[in-house]
């Protein structure tokens, strides 16, 4: 398992940053908070896929991060839980599926953190209630005339 740290200069393909892995303006996580692991990918590809160590997973634990303020990790706890994992397997090459990784994470942990703002409910307009109730009047009208004819008919 190796740490982040070690292998920062091939994971600048996500991110320029020495310090770490910056998630939003205001938030950057230590790449020794950040556990990237290499493994064989699965499924076919032969003797390549079989022998190298290309597919790349990277975790973050939520609840050890000392970079995460109380209402950041509450948030993520109850987004995401408490280990945060992102991976890929998309390429052949371990340095490029690493920032592809690490990447991935970044945008997890964004999604997690952002905030929806508050829906303010709106009112129909006045002249949207009148046609409603002007319509709902025609389709009362429509159905009172399916009726039986009366005597006067």
């Amino acid at each position: 398992m190796a740490r982040a740290g070690s292998v920062a200069a091939v994971a600048g393909d996500a991110t320029d940053d020495p310090a770490g892995l910056r998630v939003t303006p205001r938030l950057t996580l230590p790449w020794g908070e950040i556990v990237v692991r290499a493994t064989t990918s699965g499924g076919p590809g032969g003797q390549h896929a079989n022998v190298t160590r290309s597919a790349v997973v990277a975790t973050f634990d939520v609840r050890a991060s000392g970079a995460l303020g109380p209402r950041q990790r509450e948030r993520l706890l109850d987004r995401l839980g408490p280990v945060v994992r992102a991976t890929s397997a998309d390429t052949r090459s371990q340095a490029r599926n690493r920032a592809i990784a690490l990447d991935r994470l970044r945008i997890r942990i964004a999604e997690g953190l952002r905030r929806d703002p508050p829906r303010r409910p709106t009112r129909p307009a006045p002249a949207a209630r009148r046609a409603r109730v002007a319509d709902k009047r025609r389709r009362g009208e429509v159905k009172r005339g399916r009726g039986r004819p009366g005597p006067e008919d």
